[in-house]
């Protein structure tokens, strides 16, 4: 059995952790690791833990020892040697915090959420607790007297199974991370280039540094923001329109897909300050204002744009737009554009800011000439180019440089190594439910995870379309409780931590290139991508087959 240190010193007033420590360390399996003196920070606050049980399979015990004879009077603890008897404070309390206190610092230190199942515990190596014994806030089971001190470790299970919050046993890879932490290594909790929320806030803060360009084109009014994926184009679109909407203007922030609307939507309520006056779906303001739904394509890229187009040549003045912005603006249809400026002050002139990748070009809008599109008849455009990537690790960036140009540069750290699982194009989906189960077992929270399709939707994706409840679906999304299963078309401009791509095949080959592009490039510390080589080599180019080639190979446990 492992012990952290390996041999503890224990001093002439801990020989009651010594007495503890050493029946735990007799009784306990091999496969589990025992700790002493635990010194955790939250916060300005410090805490002490001293004996702490990591049982794979099981869960944690946070266990504090008292020596002495031990009572309670009134609600007072006492604690009784041979000269004295003096007050001390709760040591459930204290168990309680010392264990609320080591969640929070393990999950800022792995960037996971805690589901492992854990409890606090105390010990009382020299005081008889009678079976019937108990108190508000702690059962007589998380209480371990001189006679279970002896052999405790039976005792320590059942109150974990039992008694502990979590939802899950603790899975033995996460027990690991834990271990690496608590040992003090350097090398960092995963792999070689720190924790991935670390990892996420260097990409936030390379991010909101790209405001300088904000700042620098402040006079210019119609840019086309051209950047690959992950080089922080939402955020800029998001914090123009802020600046914007600060000056006083009435400001329209747009986009095409749902997923991305609701964030944009999300991002601005906190706003204490001037909003824009709509933020979300192109065709969610064009109902707004009173163009009937139809359907059917034609409808969308041809009838729909002509009668908002009419509609706009009749909107009051104080009604109409100063500035309009679009996010993903390769999505807009050309007619779009026309109908969207027929509802501003300025159709020709006015401010207007497009943040586009012409690369994700996956509807076609532009049959490949979106470096070329113009707005209006006298309208022109300044392209200012975005190169860098920040949003993904560099060994993610590594799979997108097949799509995204010369100019693409990766700026993030190193990052963990991209994980390949081959399988064939119809046990793809299957495959990937399993490397979700397997993600979460190593200690992954599971609202870090997305899994994402390239043909066919997941099951449970599936479930919501067919049950006509995307709103729900991306409420779900957003709120950010569980594991997401979507489809690559459906989640341009949004991220997760890790991203399975389940390659289960493509319904248009002439656009897999541009679904790969989008669905390699969502994941910002870790990516799996899912299937079968020769496909993936068919789609993609021999180019992102090499790339795949150096990734790990990696087979996740069967469930």
């Amino acid at each position: 059995m492992r012990c952290i240190p390996e041999k503890p010193e224990f001093g002439e007033g801990q020989l009651a952790e010594k007495a503890v420590w050493t029946a735990l360390k007799n009784s306990l399996p091999e496969d589990a690791v025992l700790a002493h003196s635990v010194h955790i920070r939250d916060g300005r606050n410090e805490y002490e833990i001293d004996l702490l049980v990591l049982w794979p399979n099981v869960g944690m015990a946070a266990i504090e020892v008292k020596g002495g004879q031990v009572s309670i009077t009134d609600g007072q603890w006492y604690q009784s040697d041979r000269s004295q008897k003096r007050k001390i404070l709760s040591p459930v309390a204290q168990s309680q915090s010392s264990l609320h206190a080591l969640k929070n610092w393990l999950e800022n230190q792995l960037g996971s959420r805690l589901s492992s199942r854990c409890v606090y515990m105390v010990s009382l190596p020299y005081t008889d607790v009678r079976p019937e014994w108990a108190m508000a806030g702690c059962p007589r089971t998380l209480i371990l007297d001189q006679a279970e001190s002896k052999s405790p470790a039976d005792l320590v299970r059942r109150a974990i199974e039992n008694e502990g919050g979590g939802a899950a046993p603790l899975a033995p890879a996460f027990l690991e991370r834990i271990v690496r932490q608590l040992g003090g290594n350097l090398a960092g909790a995963v792999g070689t280039s720190g924790n991935p929320q670390e990892d996420e806030a260097a990409q936030d803060h390379l991010t909101e540094r790209q405001s300088v360009l904000l700042q620098a084109t402040r006079s210019l009014p119609r840019i086309r923001f051209t950047g690959g994926a992950g080089s922080g184009k939402t955020w800029l679109a998001v914090e123009k329109a802020r600046l914007l909407s600060k000056d006083g203007k009435r400001v329209g922030l747009f986009c095409y897909n749902k997923g991305l609307g609701q964030y944009l939507q999300d991002r601005v309520t906190t706003w204490r300050q001037a909003k824009p006056v709509f933020t979300g779906e192109f065709h969610e303001y064009v109902r707004g204002l009173g163009v009937p739904d139809g359907a059917g394509q034609k409808y969308f890229d041809v009838d729909m744009p002509r009668m908002f187009k009419q509609l706009a040549a009749g909107m009051k003045p104080e009604d109409k737009l100063d500035a309009v912005i679009v996010d993903e603006a390769q999505d807009f249809a050309p007619l779009w554009w026309d109908a969207l400026l027929a509802c501003t002050n300025d159709p020709d002139g006015g401010e207007v800011y497009a943040f586009m990748d012409d690369r994700q070009d996956v509807y076609r809008r532009w049959e490949g000439a979106t470096a070329d599109f113009a707005y209006g008849p006298t309208a022109t455009f300044l392209p200012i180019h975005i190169d860098d990537n920040l949003r993904n690790t560099r060994r993610i960036a590594e799979t997108l440089k097949p799509f995204a140009g010369e100019h693409f540069t990766p700026r993030g750290s190193t990052g963990l190594p991209v994980r390949r699982v081959e399988c064939t194009t119809e046990d793809a989906l299957d495959i990937a439910g399993d490397c979700v189960d397997a993600l979460i077992a190593e200690g992954w929270a599971n609202n870090q995870i997305a899994l994402l399709t390239t043909k066919d939707r997941h099951p449970i994706h599936l479930d919501f379309y067919q049950r006509d409840a995307t709103e729900e679906y991306w409420r779900e999304f957003h709120a950010k409780e569980a594991e997401f299963y979507g489809h690559v078309l459906g989640f341009k401009g949004l991220e997760r931590s890790v991203v399975v791509l389940c390659v289960n095949g493509f319904k248009d080959m002439e656009r897999a290139a541009e679904q790969l592009y989008v669905g390699l490039s969502r994941a910002r510390s870790l990516l799996v991508v899912v299937g079968d080589s020769d496909l993936l080599e068919q789609a993609g180019g021999r180019e992102l087959k090499a790339v795949l080639g150096r990734a790990q190979a990696w087979v996740p446990a069967q469930h």
